[in-house]
């Protein structure tokens, strides 16, 4: 062998992060156009969930996977599904031939985003159908025809039932982040959608979980044709190349070390988790009062506008991301250098979630923790979890910064007290009039006597009844007054 060959060569197994395993995309029996699009994505190499799914996956068999966030199991269940209908062009009149299922708007949005690179010389067709977005538009996607769906359950199950969605051309199905989906509350939803496709042993379906728990289990024994159950293991693949660290302190020294950490670590992009909504505004309020270029992230902000923090995060524009475990589901970002639980998770699982963020396609990175009172009781679990333990920092005096934030707007906490006030003093108004003897209505009313404002009811004077209500004069003698003295009691 030349110089120039051996040199070739060794360039060659270079380019090959350790991650990776082996085995080629090349060596599978692809379609020209599925390889094109997979060597513009830049995958020459497969991860390990791929090349212990996709040797069975392209026989047609049904899989279960047991897989983190990051390991590469999107393109595994893309390539499978592409590879499928390319071999069925055949269409059902127009109907959709495979379903993606994912519990979130953004991971539904992060595979769609990787089925369009993937799919894009292969003339297939496909739609995201969310939540969030105007549902005139998207049916009348669906209406035209569509070859791959990526969808969250509610608004698919919506169409389905105004018969805009019909399932009897379905040839390949995915349920993504499994786990997921079910802690999420929508097993009812799941199966509701299962039972409208077409048996299982005329398509071919696919199951991806971080865990394969006995809820997931149930799904797979329902609604799969005999399944081969896939794990890869969170240890070998989610912590490897991780640095973590613990951070013990008071909840009221969180922020000032938290600001800190910011200022003494080499950082280039932050995901931080906070465990409940109004946290996350809380901590977002405190960064931007620092100086800190940092937006919010939660369930219930406007599907626009997690879209656009979401561009703007991956692109880099924006620095320092806040997000509770539910918004961070689909934040599939390459260049994520550090992770901090600002709040300790409560499920153990949602660490290995949330640190996997970071250290992504075989780079390093580093996951900060700090465990307050309020949460440090679940460490102990998280780190059984992990099976050992997180290496503990004590930060030094000088490490605290003070916060130069202002308070924080009480708007949102004001209404939810309002509401909460009005709503009890309502219940109090009807349990305090249903204890009373009913009176007629008074004529006059007071200001605020809707709400139950105002002083109580005064008895009503006695008054002489008007010559209309006044009962016919009793005699003393006579027909009337005989009448009236043996009338029957009732």
């Amino acid at each position: 062998m030349s110089e120039e060959s051996q040199a070739s060569l060794q360039i060659q197994r270079a380019l090959k992060p350790e991650f990776l395993t082996h085995t080629k995309f090349e060596e599978f029996n692809l379609p020209a156009a599925v390889l094109s699009g997979l060597n513009e994505a830049g995958f020459t190499y497969c991860t390990p969930i791929q090349a212990q799914t996709l040797p069975v996956l392209l026989t047609g068999r049904d899989v279960a996977g047991q897989a983190q966030t990051g390991t590469g199991k999107t393109a595994a269940f893309l390539v499978t599904v592409i590879t499928r209908l390319l071999a069925q062009p055949e269409k059902s009149n127009g109907l959709p031939s495979a379903i993606i299922i994912a519990p979130t708007r953004e991971l539904s949005r992060q595979i769609y985003e990787e089925a369009k690179i993937l799919a894009r010389n292969t003339g297939l067709s496909m739609a995201q159908v969310v939540g969030g977005v105007d549902y005139l538009k998207q049916a009348e996607i669906l209406r035209r025809g569509v070859d791959i769906i990526i969808c969250t359950p509610g608004r698919i199950i919506d169409y389905y039932k105004q018969g805009i969605f019909k399932t009897e051309g379905i040839k390949a199905q995915v349920i993504d982040e499994a786990d997921r989906l079910l802690d999420l509350g929508f097993a009812k939803d799941m199966r509701y959608l299962l039972r409208k496709l077409p048996p299982y042993e005329k398509r071919q379906s696919m199951l991806f979980s971080a865990t394969l728990s006995y809820r997931v289990m149930e799904l797979t024994y329902e609604y799969m044709n005999l399944p081969e159950f896939i794990a890869v293991t969170p240890e070998t693949v989610t912590v490897e190349g991780i640095e973590q660290e613990l951070y013990h302190v008071g909840i009221d020294k969180k922020v000032s070390l938290l600001l800190g950490l910011l200022k003494r670590e080499d950082w280039g992009r932050a995901l931080i988790f906070v465990n409940t909504k109004i946290g996350v505004d809380r901590l977002t309020h405190r960064l931007k009062g620092n100086g800190w270029p940092a937006e919010g992230i939660t369930g219930d902000l406007p599907q626009r506008k997690r879209f656009r923090l979401m561009e703007q995060f991956k692109k880099g524009q924006l620095k320092i991301l806040v997000a509770t475990d539910v918004a961070s589901r689909g934040i599939h970002v390459e260049d994520i250098s550090h992770v901090i639980n600002y709040d300790l998770p409560q499920e153990s699982e949602n660490y290995i979630h949330r640190i996997g963020r970071t250290a992504r396609a075989g780079k390093t990175g580093r996951a900060l923790s700090l465990a307050c009172e309020r949460y440090v009781f679940h460490l102990e679990s998280i780190e059984e979890w992990l099976g050992n333990k997180i290496p503990v920092v004590w930060p030094e005096d000088d490490w605290y910064v003070e916060d130069q934030s202002g308070p924080l707007a009480p708007r949102r906490k004001t209404r939810l007290k309002s509401t909460t006030r009005r709503r009890t003093r309502s219940v109090q108004n009807k349990q305090r009039d249903s204890r009373r003897p009913k009176q007629k209505p008074r004529s006059s009313h007071f200001p605020g006597a809707f709400f139950g404002f105002g002083p109580e009811p005064e008895p009503p004077a006695k008054t002489e009844p008007s010559e209309k209500s006044k009962p016919p004069p009793m005699e003393k003698s006579g027909t009337r007054g005989k009448k009236a003295s043996s009338a029957p009691d009732v």
